[in-house]
C-alpha cells in the first residue's frame, strides 16, 4: 500500500498545470525603467488574482500582484507590479544584492526552464530595488552565491512599487525546443504579513517549490542562444604581513581568467586558469563545543553554477564531495567544469582541478577529478551517480615516512532521490565506497531518508551508517565507525479564531548513534513546542536528555583544558528555547538560550542577535554568543564569548561597504574584515579588502592584509 502511494504520488501530472501564462515577443523595444509605457507591456497577458501561502493557504490574497511577461531575441522581460493595501511605507534591509527573504518587501519569480520541477532559476528584488538572483536545485533550494549578469529597477509610487527587468537569454540554461517552462510568482508584503504566489503553493513548502510551478507558454521555441562565450578576467594587487612572525609586509601581483563556454543551450564548460577568491567574505566564526570537524559552506563562484550536481550527494554529514577542500592546502593551476543538461531526464557534471606543489610542507601537485551523472525517474525523482578520484603526481614517499600524503584517494557513491510529484514525499538511499592506497580495508556508508509532510503533520525517518575504513579526502565526513538513527515528528495546529497566532504545536526526536557492534555511544533525546505568530514572530520552547559514551580524550571547552579520559560516560538534562521579533521593525532581534547538565558539569549558554536599520542604506547587526561551562575541578571551568557587530553601508544598489568584527575568546582572536564592492557593471566588480587579526588581552596585531581586486565580465 505504502509502495502505490508513493508510485500514484510520482507519476501524477504536474499539479498546477491549469494556471497558464502566455508570453510573446514584444512589439517595440522595451526600456528598464519601472514605468511599463511599451505597447508591449500593454499587450501582454497578465498574471493576477494571487493566492495566499502565509499566514494560511486557504484564501486569495489581500494584496494584488500584476505580473507580464515578454522576450526579443536577446532577453526575456518581466514587470510586476506590486499595489499597497495599507498605507506606510516598505520594509527592506538594505540595497545589497540577495537579501533575506522574510526580512523584505519583495517579489521573487522563479523559472523552471526544463520544466523538470527539480532545476531552475530565480531573480527579483526588494521594494527599494535590491537584486535577487540563484541558481535553484533540488526542487525548492536557491544557491544565492550563484552571480550571472542581468538587469532591473524598481520604482516606488503613491499606491504601489513595480519592478521591471531583462534576463538575457545567455545569462540562463535552458532546453532549446520546447514551448512550456516552469513558473510562479512569489509576493512578500510585511505590512499585511502575506507571503502570495500566483500558483497555489501550500503553506508547509517554500513559494519556491518547482513542484508548483504553472506553466510559462511560448508563442514559438525560445530562440537559440548563439555563440555564447564569457571571459572574467581579473587583476589583483596582495599586500600581507606577518607581524606575528615578525615577517616584512610583501606586495604580490597576480593575474587570472575565468571562462563560461556555453555547448549547449543547457550544457555549459567553465574554465579557470590561476583562480582567485579575494572578494570571498570571511567565514563566520563559531564556538567549537563539537568532538568533531565543523562545516563551512563553498562560496566561490567557480564551483557554484549547478554546483548540486556536485554537493548535494551524500547526506548532512556523509558528503563524499566538498569543494572547499580543493586549493585549501595549496594553490589551484588551472581546471574545467563541464556541467549541465544533457536532455530533459538527463544531466552530467564533469570537473578536473590542478593543484600545485608546496615544497614547505612536501605536499605534491595534486589533481582532482569527479564525474557526476543524474537520471531523473518518474515525475521529480532522480537516480544519481558520483565517482570522485583524487591523486598526487611524480610522487613516491618512502613507507616509513609517516607523513606521507596518500597517493590516491577515490570514492564511487550511487543514490536515489525521492520527490513525490506533490512534494509530499520526499527522501533519499545513497550508498558509497571508498579506495585509497595502502589502506587494507576499503570502506563504505549507506544512508536514508524519509519525509512524510503535510500542512498538519511532518514525519522523518533518517538512518546512516559510515565504516571506520570509509576515507573521503576530499568529501565531508566529520566521524567514523557508527550508526546512527534519527527519527522526528511534528504536529501544527491552526486556531480558528486567534487573532495573534497562526499555529502552534509539538515536536519530538531523537538523534542515536551506535558504533560498529551496535552499542550505544551517543543519544540525544528531545521534545518542544513551538508557536507562530500573525506577525512573524516566532516562539520555541525544547527538553532534551543526553548520553554521551567518550570514545577519544576531550576537553568539554576546547580550550585546553584537561580532556576527560575516552571511555567514560555522560547523561544529563537540559532546557532552553528562542524567541525572534516581527521581521517588519526598523528594531529586529533574537534570543535563545539553554541550561543543564553538560558532561560533568553544567552549560549555560545565551546567544541574542540584534538589527536595526536606517532603510535602505545604513544595517546594523550584532551577534553575541555567551557560554558559561562549569566543571568540577580538576577540570576546566570557562566563560567562552563569540562577539560579532557588522555593519552595511549600501550607498547605492551597486557600490556596497561591510565592516564585520569577530570577538572570539575560545580561538583567542579579534578579527576585522573590511570590504568595499563597486559593480560597475553587471557582474563586474571592483574589491578593496583590509583584513587584520589581533591578540585580545593586548590588543596586539596578529597579521594584517590589503587586496585590491578588478574583475571584468566581457561576452563574446
Amino acid at each position: 500500500m505504502f509502495s502505490l502511494a508513493l508510485a500514484n504520488g510520482a507519476f501524477s501530472q504536474k499539479i498546477n498545470a491549469n494556471f497558464v501564462l502566455h508570453i510573446r515577443k514584444a512589439v517595440d523595444p522595451i526600456i528598464i525603467d519601472g514605468e511599463l509605457n511599451e505597447q508591449t507591456w500593454q499587450e501582454a497577458d497578465v498574471a493576477k488574482d494571487f493566492f495566499m501561502v502565509l499566514p494560511m493557504d486557504t484564501s486569495r490574497a489581500e494584496t494584488r500582484t500584476e505580473v507580464r511577461m515578454a522576450y526579443d531575441d536577446k532577453a526575456i522581460y518581466l514587470s510586476a507590479i506590486c499595489y499597497d493595501t495599507l498605507p506606510g511605507g516598505y520594509t527592506v534591509e538594505s540595497l545589497k544584492r540577495d537579501f533575506r527573504f522574510g526580512s523584505n518587501d519583495n517579489f521573487l519569480v522563479f523559472i523552471d526552464p526544463f520544466d523538470d520541477q527539480t532545476n531552475g532559476f530565480s531573480f527579483g528584488a526588494n521594494a527599494a530595488g535590491a537584486q535577487w538572483d540563484g541558481m535553484m536545485h533540488s526542487g525548492r533550494s536557491v544557491n544565492l552565491n550563484w552571480d550571472n549578469k542581468w538587469s532591473s529597477k524598481v520604482r516606488n509610487y503613491d499606491d504601489k512599487w513595480i519592478f521591471e527587468c531583462r534576463i538575457p537569454f545567455k545569462t540562463i540554461r535552458y532546453k532549446k525546443g520546447i514551448t512550456q517552462w516552469g513558473v510562479n510568482f512569489s509576493r512578500l508584503d510585511l505590512k499585511l504579513n502575506e507571503k502570495s504566489a500566483w500558483a497555489p503553493v501550500p503553506r508547509q513548502f517554500p513559494t519556491a517549490s518547482l513542484a508548483y510551478t504553472g506553466i510559462l507558454q511560448w508563442d514559438v521555441p525560445p530562440p537559440k542562444q548563439g555563440t555564447n562565450i564569457s571571459l572574467i578576467p581579473y587583476g589583483l594587487m596582495r599586500w600581507v604581513k606577518d607581524i606575528e612572525n615578525e615577517k616584512d609586509g610583501d606586495v604580490n601581483w597576480e593575474i587570472g581568467m575565468d571562462a563560461k563556454v556555453s555547448i549547449t543551450s543547457s550544457l555549459n564548460l567553465d574554465l579557470t586558469v590561476n583562480p582567485d577568491f579575494s572578494q570571498v567574505e570571511v567565514d563566520r566564526q563559531v564556538t567549537n563545543l563539537s568532538r568533531f570537524e565543523l562545516f563551512f559552506p563553498e562560496r566561490r563562484q567557480f564551483f557554484l553554477e549547478n554546483s548540486d550536481l556536485f554537493a548535494s550527494f551524500g547526506m548532512e554529514e556523509i558528503r563524499p564531495f566538498f569543494s572547499r577542500r580543493i586549493g585549501l592546502e595549496s594553490p589551484i593551476m588551472f581546471g574545467g567544469r563541464l556541467s549541465g543538461k544533457l536532455s530533459k531526464n538527463w544531466r552530467v557534471g564533469l570537473m578536473d582541478i590542478q593543484t600545485n606543489t608546496v615544497d614547505s610542507v612536501g605536499l605534491p601537485s595534486q589533481n582532482y577529478a569527479v564525474a557526476a551523472l543524474q537520471r531523473q525517474v518518474f515525475s521529480r525523482s532522480n537516480i544519481s551517480a558520483i565517482f570522485i578520484n583524487k591523486e598526487s603526481l611524480n610522487y613516491h614517499p618512502e613507507p616509513e615516512d609517516s607523513n606521507a600524503y596518500s597517493i590516491y584517494n577515490r570514492n564511487f557513491g550511487l543514490e536515489y532521490n525521492l520527490a513525490s510529484s506533490d512534494n509530499v514525499w520526499t527522501g533519499k538511499f545513497m550508498f558509497h565506497k571508498s579506495f585509497t592506497n595502502g589502506q587494507s580495508g576499503n570502506g563504505y556508508s549507506h544512508a536514508s531518508e524519509l519525509v512524510y509532510s503535510t500542512r498538519k503533520i511532518t514525519v522523518t525517518w533518517h538512518h546512516e551508517f559510515v565504516s571506520n575504513d570509509y576515507n573521503a579526502e576530499v568529501g565531508y565526513v566529520p566521524r567514523r565507525s557508527y550508526y546512527s538513527l534519527n527519527p522526528k515528528i511534528k504536529y501544527n495546529i491552526f486556531p480558528k479564531r486567534s487573532e495573534r497566532i497562526v499555529s502552534h504545536g509539538p515536536f519530538i526526536g531523537s538523534n542515536i548513534y551506535f558504533n560498529e557492534q551496535f552499542s550505544r555511544t551517543d543519544n540525544e533525546s528531545f521534545m518542544g513546542y513551538g508557536i507562530s505568530f500573525l506577525n512573524r514572530s516566532s516562539l520555541m520552547a525544547w527538553l532534551s536528555d543526553d548520553y554521551v559514551l567518550l570514545l577519544d580524550d576531550f576537553d568539554p571547552t576546547n580550550s585546553d583544558g584537561i580532556k576527560l579520559p575516552a571511555g567514560s560516560s555522560y547523561h544529563w538534562n537540559a532546557f532552553g528555547g528562542r524567541y525572534g521579533s516581527k521581521p517588519s521593525g526598523l528594531f529586529t532581534y533574537e534570543v535563545g538560550t539553554r541550561y543543564g547538565g553538560y558532561y560533568n558539569g553544567t552549560r549555560f549558554f545565551l546567544s541574542t542577535s540584534l538589527g536595526y536599520r536606517f532603510q535602505p542604506y545604513v544595517s546594523i547587526n550584532l551577534d553575541v554568543a555567551y557560554n558559561d561551562i562549569r566543571l568540577p575541578e580538576p577540570y576546566k571551568s570557562t566563560d567562552l564569548w563569540l562577539i560579532s557587530p557588522r555593519v552595511e553601508v549600501t550607498f547605492t544598489n551597486t557600490i556596497f561597504l561591510t565592516t564585520f568584527l569577530q570577538y572570539n575568546n575560545q580561538a583567542d582572536n579579534i578579527n576585522i574584515n573590511t570590504r568595499f564592492q563597486w559593480r560597475f557593471q553587471p557582474a563586474s566588480d571592483f574589491f578593496i579588502v583590509y583584513t587584520e587579526n589581533y591578540f585580545p588581552s593586548q590588543m596586539q596585531a596578529k597579521n594584517r592584509a590589503l587586496v585590491l581586486k578588478l574583475t571584468y565580465w566581457y561576452n563574446i
